[in-house]
């Protein structure tokens, strides 16, 4: 074929095209239904999502009506005229023609594409949209228009009625469309229905619109189109055999064309085989294997089990999602090799393996309603993946793996949440729990040493002097099983002069104890571990053998290792009860938050009235009220000992009840601990222009008849932050496309006390938000699209969350405990001068009581002393005489100094031996460089209240404060494995909020731009001509 041949005709095509209103009626009616489907039909402002998927949703319908109605002419009027022996004398062949007609109709709409590029940009302008799928979703157009033009022009090739072409080419084509439709694959199990949707060209294009360029739906459509450009000029050639012409040489030609068309349709089935040949053009390879998938895979050491249990009958909605997850494991299976093994299984067909699936994992069918035309019915389906390593196992259901969002009142959009994510986290969980029963050491990358600071035997007390024996066992076993990984050495801080003593208290914070409230003698010891970087200060063991001491250096070793899971302790309040029977309560949950950090965290509560564990990696305190000294002194002394803190704390707490919503100042106790570490919660509530709607129940009166619906309302409380609101390019917020701050106070950072610690701002409301100290959050219902609030005082940016990370200084000097044990203890001194009676008296009494009402009451009152809690290490010994935290104490009496052995009223009781480890107090006064605090100035915003609001306002779940919460414990861990595939979904890209006007000036900017395409389109076409006609003049007269 000619280059300049095939351009010529396909030029003399498009002048006809122009020549006549046919050209821009084609372009008209693509652009003008274009339109209505984006922003009536799939309303696009109400689904609130950045894409442009609906425009593409209905192009492969829409381009079945449009392709055959532009190619119905092109062969029918050349033979209805009878032009068409006038082609066939012409110097082209015949590929050339039908070539050329072919780029003539596929340029034509070409054009339309291009003219709805205004669509996607003005999209792009206003939110965060991936232009990844929107260019495969226009490849995909042109390779299925390009098939759709190929079919037109065989069935006008066959016929010289235009009407008939036209019908027929509908037909056709629509036959390719509902092959792999919904309603045809409904009609079977999975196994057809995946290969029905293979061959549909309507199923094909939304795989590729996603974002997917795979070669098997790539060389489909160019399958199509080449085996109707073959059968063209089969017909097209066929038109000008004489009836006694030879038999035999068309019978030739019609077994080559047949050939041709046979091996172009069957090479589709070995190109299907081939699915890792594809390109994933998404922002960050949304259905690719990530490589924090393969570097889980590496750690595999046995074979994992994956195995998905599907019926073949389920739910018409989840019934397209099933061939996308057997796409995705089986990439696992590749990435895996002999590592992964794959299997599906269906329960319904196999009864041995649904006894399996019900009675060792826990897996039952899930009750679906579906209905047909002719009847509503129920069914018992599947749709669960089973993930099995070693004997630990994780069951993700259809719950756990999909999303849904309300489009209309009446319909859902169901799509797979992030499959990756759910499946690598699960096989993280699993590889973490079967790794948690092997050695501690094979999961350490790096040297670990040990380093007991203790006095020497002379200082140290007896009770302390005992452990060195169980500790030394401990740590020499440890060491023999480390494969050179771990060392240990006692180092006696106040030898040489005690130097050691100075430099463990001016990095760490390390003071001498005292083993009792008024003891001068002073002793070291203090259990670390470090890599040389980070360091763990442990406390003694409840067990005080060799076997507490290996348990707790463990739990020391897991902050080095990698594979196993991240320790959170969470605090949140305990849900206060309703005040009235069967309403809500007023206050907070947080049961949503847990459940979510659960999946990916081992997560325990706490109440911080005990130290916290040497295993937790990260506290969370959330929502904090009220909190007593003994509190803020145990998250104190957990950051000194260079853990991270993570605080989600507002200046007010909301309540909602029925008619009512009210924010009133809450007293978190940490305002004092917060400043001290040069962070505050400032006593006001930020509101912000850019904001999240909020959902309001009104009633509409319409004639007799009461309406109740949600309104959409604008609410300044809930603020909305999105690119400029995520400072820097921290890990915390990757991916993340917005976050809803409600009912938040703004933080400020004193930046002398931070002068040597790294801060970093994670949140900042915009540059037009401002506070209120008495804030009315209750919403404001006016007529119109005018906002009820106004901005008051300075308007300008405000911080709402930051870390800071290196060397904090301890808010205590004593342990409250011990403060409070003190004051007690000089009040019972008081009490005993005062109340005992002098012994000359009782001898001078007629009677000697068995025992003084004073001294029974001072006695209670001094044994109260062995109540207070371990002030120094996290001591709980479930031995008799062990005080509620742990601590065994010497006589009250003898410890405070008090002689009662003169007391001939005090009964004589048997000596027992003493322990004084229960009194034993020290303060760490310093954090290492690696202690990390992060400060969120709101607690609601992870509140189930708020969530559930805030998802039912977007007709969908909403995860993202979860994510951005668990992305703060990633990053205060440094991992930032499941941190990189977190955040993806279908529905988290959403619009930014608009006003009325802004929506308006939107949708009317598009038809003017589409009005403005057709204009440049006419005059390009009237320049052309007109320079044809120059041209043409140029010649007659010359």
């Amino acid at each position: 074929m000619r280059l300049e041949c095939l351009l010529e005709v396909a030029r003399k095509e498009l002048r006809l095209f122009f020549a006549s209103p046919i050209g821009y009626l084609f372009l008209a009616a693509y652009l003008g239904v274009t339109l209505f489907v984006f922003f009536w039909g799939e309303s696009f402002f109400a689904r609130n999502i950045a894409d442009v998927r609906p425009m593409f949703e209905w192009l492969p319908v829409l381009l079945i009506f449009l392709a055959s109605a532009l190619t119905m002419r092109v062969w029918s009027d050349e033979r209805r005229t009878g032009t068409i022996e006038f082609l066939s004398t012409l110097p082209a062949t015949s590929w050339e023609l039908v070539v050329g007609k072919f780029i003539a109709c596929t340029a034509l709409l070409g054009i339309a594409l291009v003219l709805t590029f205004p669509l996607p940009i003005s999209v792009s302008v206003i939110a965060n949209l991936d232009w990844g799928p929107v260019i495969a979703a226009y490849a995909a157009a042109l390779l299925l228009g390009a098939a759709y033009i190929s079919i037109g022009l065989f069935v006008s090739a066959r016929s010289e009625n235009q009407i008939v072409s036209l019908i027929v080419s509908v037909f056709v084509c629509a036959v390719f469309y509902m092959v792999g439709s919904d309603f045809m694959t409904g009609l079977f199990g999975n196994n057809i229905a995946e290969v029905l949707r293979d061959m549909g060209s309507g199923s094909r294009f939304e795989s590729i619109s996603r974002g997917i360029l795979d070669l098997s739906g790539l060389y489909c459509y160019v399958s199509i189109t080449a085996a109707f450009l073959v059968l063209n000029v089969f017909a097209l050639r066929s038109l000008g055999w004489a009836a006694d012409a030879s038999a035999a040489g068309h019978r030739k030609v019609a077994l080559i064309s047949g050939l041709i068309v046979a091996n172009l349709v069957v090479a589709n089935v070995w190109i299907s085989s081939t699915a890792w040949l594809r390109l994933d053009v998404t922002k960050g390879a949304q259905f690719s294997i990530a490589s924090v998938t393969k570097q889980q895979l590496e750690q595999l050491r046995e074979p994992l089990l994956i195995r998905g249990y599907f019926s073949s009958k389920t739910h018409p909605l989840l019934a397209p999602l099933v061939p996308q997850i057997r796409d995705l494991v089986r990439e696992y299976e590749i990435v895996g090799g002999n590592r992964v093994r794959v299997e599906w299984v269906d329960p319904a067909a196999d009864a041995e393996a649904e006894d399996e699936a019900s009675s060792k994992y826990g897996i039952r069918p899930q009750t679906f309603q579906v209905a047909d035309r002719y009847q509503t019915s129920l069914v018992n389906s599947f749709f669960d993946i089973l993930i099995h390593y070693g004997d630990q196992y994780e069951v993700l259901s259809w719950r756990d793996l999909i999303e849904v969002k309300a489009t209309t009142e009446t319909e859902l959009s169901v799509k797979l949440r992030n499959p990756e994510y759910d499946i690598t986290r699960a096989i993280k969980k699993v590889l973490a729990g079967f790794q948690g029963g092997g050695s501690i050491f094979d999961y350490v990358s790096s040297e670990v040493n040990f380093t007991g600071y203790i006095s020497s035997s002379e200082v140290l007390p007896e009770q302390l002097e005992e452990l060195r024996v169980p500790l030394a066992d401990a740590l020499d076993e440890l060491e023999q099983s480390s494969n050179g990984k771990f060392g240990w050495v006692f180092v006696d801080p106040e030898a040489d002069g005690g130097a050691i003593a100075e430099e463990i208290a001016a990095n760490f914070g390390f003071q001498p104890m005292a083993a009792s409230l008024f003891d001068t003698n002073r002793f070291y010891f203090y259990l670390t571990l470090s890599d040389g970087q980070t360091v763990v200060s442990m406390g003694i063991p409840e067990t005080r053998d060799k076997e507490g001491f290996t348990r707790i250096l463990e739990e020391g070793l897991k902050r080095y290792a990698t594979g196993l899971l991240t320790s959170v302790a969470l605090y949140s309040p305990s849900q206060p009860p309703s005040q009235y029977m069967g309403q809500p309560s007023m206050g907070s949950e947080f049961s949503e938050l847990r459940g979510y950090l659960t999946g990916d965290y081992n997560v325990e509560s706490t109440m911080l009235r005990q130290p916290v564990p040497n295993y937790v990696d990260v506290l969370v305190v959330v929502a904090p009220a009220s909190l007593s000294e003994q509190q803020v002194f145990e998250m104190d002394q957990f950051l000194m000992k260079g853990g991270t803190v993570v605080i989600a704390a507002g200046a007010y707490k909301t309540m909602l009840m029925s008619q009512m919503l009210e924010a009133s100042p809450t007293y978190t106790g940490l305002e004092d601990w917060l400043a001290h570490n040069g962070v505050t919660v400032d006593q006001s509530m930020v509101l912000d222009p850019r904001n999240a709607a909020f959902p309001v129940p009104v009633t509409r009166e319409v004639g007799e008849f009461v309406f109740q619906e949600l309104r959409m309302m604008d609410y300044p409380f809930f603020v909305d932050i999105r690119n400029e609101g995520f400072v820097g390019s921290s890990l915390a917020h990757k991916d993340l496309d917005q976050i809803t701050y409600t009912w938040g106070s703004p933080l400020s950072v004193d930046a002398e006390t931070n002068e040597n610690r790294e801060v970093v701002e994670l949140l900042r409301s915009s540059d037009k938000s401002w506070v209120e100290s008495a804030p009315d959050v209750m919403p404001k219902i006016t007529e119109g699209s005018n906002s009820p609030y106004f901005p008051i005082g300075d308007v300008e940016s405000r911080l709402l969350a930051v870390s800071v990370k290196g060397k904090f200084d301890s808010y205590f000097e004593e342990s409250p405990a011990l403060v409070e044990a003190r004051e007690r203890a000089k009040e019972l001194e008081e009490q005993e001068s005062i109340e005992i009676p002098e012994l000359d008296s009782i001898e001078e009494s007629d009677e000697v009581p068995e025992s003084s009402e004073a001294d029974g009451a001072d006695t209670d009152a001094i044994a109260e002393i062995d109540d207070i809690p371990d002030v120094g290490e996290n001591l709980d010994p479930q031995e008799e005489g062990a005080t509620q935290s742990g601590e065994v104490s010497n006589s009250p009496t003898e410890e405070l100094g008090l002689d009662t052995e003169d007391s001939e009223t005090t009964a004589e009781e048997p000596e027992e031996e003493v322990d004084t480890l229960g009194v034993i107090s020290s303060v760490i006064d310093r954090s290492p460089e690696s202690a990390k605090l992060f400060v969120i100035g709101s607690s609601e915003f992870v509140s189930d209240q708020s969530v559930r609001m805030i998802s039912s306002a977007r007709g969908e779940l909403y995860v993202n404060s979860y994510q951005f919460l668990a992305n703060l414990i990633d990053v205060a861990m440094e991992d930032a494995s499941l941190l990189s595939i977190r955040s993806r979904s279908h529905f988290n890209r959403t619009l930014p909020p608009l006003g009325d006007t802004q929506t308006l000036i939107f949708e009317c900017g598009n038809y003017v731009a589409a009005l403005i395409g057709l204009a440049i389109v006419f005059g390009l076409n009237a320049l052309f001509r007109i320079r044809r006609r120059a041209d043409h003049s140029s010649w007659f007269t010359s």
